[in-house]
């Protein structure tokens, strides 16, 4: 089985060196996106196999990004993570709207996080 691909979206450096050393630690290739317009260019190039979203975002917002690559029928199988200090019931319920496979509000525990990444990815601990 191939090893899976992850796209982490976040404008602040500090959780995406974080996030990119636990799912390196963690066995996962790992791309980076520092803003919605990344995520978006690096999505043409790159069918990932899960997304772990930021929702706000200076350029494109994680919500667009989200909608946009759920119109893409070549990327249908992606999973969607928002990872988000939005936290109120109408953020979230927004999030699953667009089409988030799960939302995790900021801060997060990280034992949390890899074991609904694995659960998403069908990985066995």
């Amino acid at each position: 089985m191939k090893t899976p691909h992850i796209l982490i979206v976040d404008d602040e450096p500090n959780i995406v060196m974080s996030l990119e050393f636990l799912m390196r630690k963690n066995g996962f290739q790992v791309g980076i996106a520092r803003n919605g317009t990344e995520a978006l260019a690096a999505i043409d190039q790159t069918a990932y196999d899960l997304i772990l979203l930021d929702i706000m975002m200076p350029d494109v917002d994680g919500l667009q990004v989200c909608r946009q690559l759920r119109q893409r029928p070549d990327r249908a199988g992606t999973k969607v993570i928002f990872l988000s200090a939005k936290s109120r019931e109408a953020d979230v319920q927004k999030g699953y709207e667009v089409g988030a496979d799960l939302y995790i509000p900021k801060p997060f525990s990280t034992r949390q996080l890899m074991e609904k990444v694995r659960e998403l990815l069908g990985v066995a601990t």
